[in-house]
């Protein structure tokens, strides 16, 4: 299985969970994990997490996703038609979308699409909550993806799935 991340996996591990400077453990595990062909993040998701860090924080975040290595290793190596995308908005959120609601979802549809490659072989990661009465642009990642065809989980989840552990033990 190939596990794509959703940005929130990044923000939020390093936001509230690991941060880079306190448990690189997590880090380093997350590029082996890339490294394995086991993980990676689309570039459009790549570049919505770097694109919003800032403060001296995220200038953490920003700075590992900024290695070479980790680029490397990270970014899918495939480009997504645009009429995939379509069908993930007009399918999984509704097929006409104002502006507004476009600029709501973001680069979630990019996401979802790289999974309906291989749908068997592909599962989403986002920390996303289901919300199945949510509509149009607020329909959330877990829910588009049932509706399309495609697992999805959350990053506790992966790490159950992949084994995380940080080696340490009494």
């Amino acid at each position: 299985m190939l596990y794509l991340l959703d940005a929130n996996v990044l923000i939020t591990a390093h936001n509230n969970y690991y941060p880079i400077n306190r448990v690189p453990e997590f880090w380093e595990w997350l590029l082996h994990q890339a490294e394995q062909g086991r993980v990676c993040m689309p570039l459009e998701t790549f570049e919505e997490v770097r694109d919003g860090t800032g403060d001296a924080e995220k200038d953490l975040l920003y700075g590992w996703l900024q290695r070479v290595e980790v680029k490397r290793a990270l970014v899918l190596d495939e480009v997504i038609a645009p009429e995939d995308v379509q069908r993930v908005i007009d399918d999984g959120y509704a097929a006409d979308l104002n502006d507004v609601e476009l600029e709501r979802v973001g680069r979630d549809p990019f996401l979802i699409a790289y999974a309906l490659r291989a749908p068997q072989e592909r599962c989403v990661v986002s920390n996303e909550t289901s919300s199945p009465n949510r509509q149009r642009a607020n329909r959330k990642v877990p829910d588009v993806c049932r509706t399309l065809g495609t697992s999805s989980c959350n990053t506790f989840a992966l790490l159950r799935t992949l084994d995380f552990t940080t080696g340490w033990r009494r």
